[in-house]
């Protein structure tokens, strides 16, 4: 096996042989090797290393892996779901293309969502988890494209939570999976960064006030302003 597939491989195994903790419980959640392989082949594609239009190798991958085909299938019915991977009939499954239409459905159903659910949080939100709000933007500030847009949503599921919209907030989960194939585009933008940072830190001091209409007004501002970002940054992409 080459020295970078083994590196890759090694820390696949790793991540998948990690426990998932429920910050809110405390209670240990051991993941199953469906949601396992399912985040590994995920984080392939949101990464980029399953470039858009691949064939997604079955075979191979359980090998890689060390699973047996049947997890590897359970986790490309779920990704597809999610939009991430496309199934043509007769021939498997493919990482999806690139589009300017996805981009501007998901963040047209993020306006609708967003807005409400944090103006139901912000009432709610305690100081602990303000604080680690503020944490994951500084996190941001150091992160590399390949995870930025994983903290981006740690830090809005973070300002989310206290609203309790359990059903909402698993909505917003897949579109935010959904984009984050996008941010890397966006993240490694220096001044897009600086701009993001300021936003999010603003949504932040919205709580810190308990004013919900400021947050929901914020908020959908940071959303447009985001769509308007990422689809310029794909549409020179996929017009190349």
């Amino acid at each position: 096996m080459p020295p970078v597939a083994a590196k890759r491989r090694t820390k696949e195994a790793s991540t998948m042989s990690e426990v998932i903790a429920d910050e809110s419980t405390r209670k240990i959640v051991r993941p199953t090797t469906v949601e396992l392989v399912t985040t590994a082949v995920r984080q392939r594609i949101l990464s980029g290393d399953l470039a858009p239009g691949e064939p997604l190798r079955q075979e191979a991958l359980a090998e890689e892996l060390g699973v047996s085909r049947v997890p590897i299938r359970e986790a490309i019915t779920r990704l597809t779901a999610e939009g991430l991977l496309t199934n043509v009939p007769h021939k498997g499954a493919y990482v999806s293309e690139l589009s300017i239409d996805e981009v501007k459905e998901t963040f047209d159903i993020r306006l609708r969502l967003e807005p409400w659910i944090f103006s139901e949080a912000i009432p709610r939100i305690s100081e602990a988890e303000m604080g680690k709000a503020e944490r994951l933007v500084k996190e941001m500030d150091k992160a590399d494209s390949g995870v930025w847009g994983q903290l981006n949503w740690r830090l809005h599921e973070t300002l989310y939570l206290p609203a309790q919209r359990d059903i909402t907030l698993q909505m917003l989960r897949v579109l935010h999976d959904r984009c984050d194939r996008y941010f890397r585009f966006q993240a490694v933008q220096v001044p897009i960064r600086e701009q993001s940072h300021d936003e999010h830190m603003a949504l932040v001091q919205a709580c810190r006030k308990r004013d919900a209409k400021l947050g929901a007004k914020l908020l959908e501002q940071h959303v447009k302003t985001a769509a308007q970002q990422i689809m310029s940054v794909v549409d020179a992409v996929v017009t190349r």
